[in-house]
């Protein structure tokens, strides 16, 4: 099976008469990946650990906290406390996240039907919310207690939508496939949709 570094480098060819690219440098590139969770709403001490713990199990890379910048009594949250936490991947550790995250994380969501490709921006950047981490085999032993959610964000070197959920489908993002309705007959309302009298 190819790894999605091996579908990175036939992404000039298999997209070039799509897309009209003439030289191999306008070719799509993942330039980072971005893992972020927010830990705001977590008091223990212990539970914001284990967050921690778990996403370096995912990752193999440490998280950096993010603090709070400003105090906010409603929420009780003090400057500096941390409400969140984020890796950022690049090289050899991001494509094997992302190898996992596509071939293996994403086919064990509960009742997995696809990703949504809403999650693309303006600038060519896709986000992908995972409401629960259990889907990475690292995690596999959490109680649903300590289960918690994440956001993978893929920054590419594309500043067009279209262009950038091309080049996913030719990495294997699995995204769903639009089904068409078909257009039932029109009705005339003067005429009523009642059977001709015999």
């Amino acid at each position: 099976m190819e790894t999605i570094k091996q579908k990175t480098g036939k992404a000039f060819e298999a997209l070039k008469s799509e897309f009209g690219y003439k030289n191999a440098m306008q070719a799509p590139r993942i330039q980072k990946v971005v893992i972020s969770s927010g830990v705001g709403s977590q008091k223990d001490k212990k539970k914001i650990e284990l967050i921690a713990d778990r996403l370096s199990k995912i990752t193999g890379q440490k998280p950096a906290r993010k603090g709070a910048k400003q105090s906010v009594a409603a929420f009780k949250v003090r400057e500096g406390d941390t409400v969140g936490m984020q890796i950022t991947l690049r090289g050899a550790r991001m494509y094997d996240f992302l190898d996992r995250l596509v071939n293996i994380a994403l086919p064990r969501t509960k009742d997995f039907r696809g990703i949504s490709s809403n999650g693309i921006d303006e600038m060519g950047n896709y986000t992908l919310g995972i409401k629960e981490s259990t889907i990475f085999p690292e995690t596999g032993d959490e109680d649903l207690k300590d289960v918690f959610g994440l956001a993978v964000t893929v920054v590419t070197n594309v500043r067009d939508a279209k262009q950038t959920k091309a080049f996913l489908l030719h990495l294997g993002f699995p995204f769903k496939k639009v089904e068409t309705k078909e257009a039932k007959p029109k009705v005339d309302p003067k005429k009523g949709s009642r059977a001709p009298k015999k």
